[in-house]
């Protein structure tokens, strides 16, 4: 409100400039080079951007960084984009930054670019990991913005097409501080809440700076992580974002989204009556070929005239059972002719092998009685001889001439006199008895 003599308070005139200033440049972006960075520790960025001609006074609160994708630093040229607010309390006007990307020419696609390249190596766009679409999906979930273009579009689609399908919204900002996060969100909570067809995600056409949050990790990583098929339907048919080359499927826009998701309710109506027809047709086709066979055999004899081929048939068991009497007789009688030729060969065989065993036998008994009485004989002798071996190794015969082993306490035998010490004890083995000493002289115990 203006005043008639033009005599302001410094608040008063600064919130004025403010107001103006802010109305009248809104959101803006500006490019040149950082100087004076400070990074207080409440983690908010102070820093001038400044050109050949001018400066101008910059801040980057905390909450904004999360999407910055480099570190900057005083002398570093970069684009920074947010709106003009004036700092009452100094009077200076300043630009409050909400994004900021490393300045020149083609930035955005040069990190655009770089991320693909390592999503690619990973294999995110592998089409071994596309999942297929459904046929004919009940229920969709949609990542958008609740006000834009591109979920209108879709519903205007489905409900031409396809009225009773289920779509349920998980409504997001597509771009600006935050959106890549809340899309990347979205996607995971529709996965929990499970019962979904598909996914699609995406948001109407804009420039480059406006489709980026769809070119941000964090939702290509969810797009990847989802069990749900999803759909990409970012911008319009000759933009290109990662998010559509991780989705399943690449759509041109949402409307072709929508189209991908659900088949015209009339074309299925014309594909099940197609398939009806050529049912329809197969079975007439198997009934006149059964009606054709049936009248065949209904003109076959057997069922014009059924008792004279009972008949024949009997006819013919009788003359089979007659010929099997026949043939059982003979062989009947040539197994009992054979049975009694083998059963005489057998006698005479038997007894000519129990009299030429018998004779074997006595044979074998003498053979054996020699050879056991030799093998007897030579396993004396063998006893004797080892017997008098081990008398002649006996340690005992050893002590018989006068010989004796002495051992220390531990059992252990001495074979050197410097191995004990007075007052040792040690046991002496006697061809008769063992003695129990003390060693008077010795080698002193240490």
């Amino acid at each position: 409100m203006e005043r008639n003599d033009s005599i302001w308070s410094v608040s008063e005139l600064t919130r004025r400039i403010k107001g103006t200033l802010e109305r009248g440049f809104g959101a803006v972006g500006v490019e040149g080079e950082i100087s004076n960075l400070a990074r207080p520790a409440s983690g908010h960025m102070y820093f001038t951007i400044k050109d050949e001609g001018a400066q101008i006074q910059a801040v980057m609160f905390k909450g904004s960084q999360r999407g910055l994708g480099f570190t900057p630093k005083s002398g570093d040229v970069v684009r920074a984009f947010g709106e003009i607010t004036v700092y009452e309390k100094r009077g200076n006007y300043q630009i409050l930054i909400r994004r900021m990307e490393p300045g020149g020419k083609g930035s955005l696609q040069a990190q655009f670019e770089a991320l693909k390249k390592r999503l690619a190596e990973e294999g995110l766009f592998a089409a071994s990991r596309k999942k297929p679409l459904p046929l004919l999906p009940q229920h969709v979930g949609v990542v958008t913005s609740a006000t834009g273009a591109a979920i209108r579009d879709i519903l205007n689609v489905v409900t031409r097409r396809f009225p009773n399908l289920h779509v349920l919204l998980a409504p997001v900002k597509v771009q600006g501080d935050g959106a890549a996060e809340e899309v990347a969100a979205a996607i995971g909570r529709l996965n929990e809440i499970g019962g979904l067809d598909v996914l699609i995600v995406g948001r109407g056409g804009g420039s480059l700076e406006d489709l980026w949050s769809f070119n941000e990790e964090v939702v290509a990583r969810a797009v990847d992580r989802s069990q749900i098929p999803v759909i990409s339907a970012v911008g319009h048919e000759i933009d290109f974002t990662i998010c559509d080359f991780v989705a399943d499927v690449r759509a041109p826009t949402p409307s072709a989204a929508a189209e991908l998701v659900v088949g015209r309710k009339d074309a299925f109506t014309d594909m099940l009556a197609e398939y009806g027809r050529r049912l329809e047709g197969c079975m007439q086709h198997v009934l006149e070929r059964a009606k054709h066979r049936l009248t065949r055999s209904a003109q076959h004899y057997v069922f014009r005239e059924p008792s004279n081929a009972v008949a024949r048939y009997r006819e013919r068991m009788d003359t089979v059972d007659q010929r099997m009497r026949r043939e059982l007789r003979g062989s009947m009688q040539s197994a009992q002719q054979s049975l009694d030729w083998v059963s005489s060969t057998l006698q005479q065989r038997s007894r000519s092998a129990m009299q030429a065993g018998r004779q074997g036998l006595e044979t074998s008994s003498r053979h054996m009685e020699q050879a056991l009485r030799l093998r007897q004989q030579r396993a004396t002798q063998e006893v004797q001889r080892l017997t008098l071996q081990l008398r002649a190794l006996n340690p005992l015969a050893v002590l018989q001439r006068g010989y004796s082993v002495t051992r220390l306490d531990d059992g252990t035998i001495l074979r050197d006199a410097s191995a004990v010490r007075a007052g040792d004890h040690v046991r002496t083995r006697l061809a008769k008895g063992e003695v129990l000493a003390r060693v008077v002289e010795g080698k002193e115990k240490g």
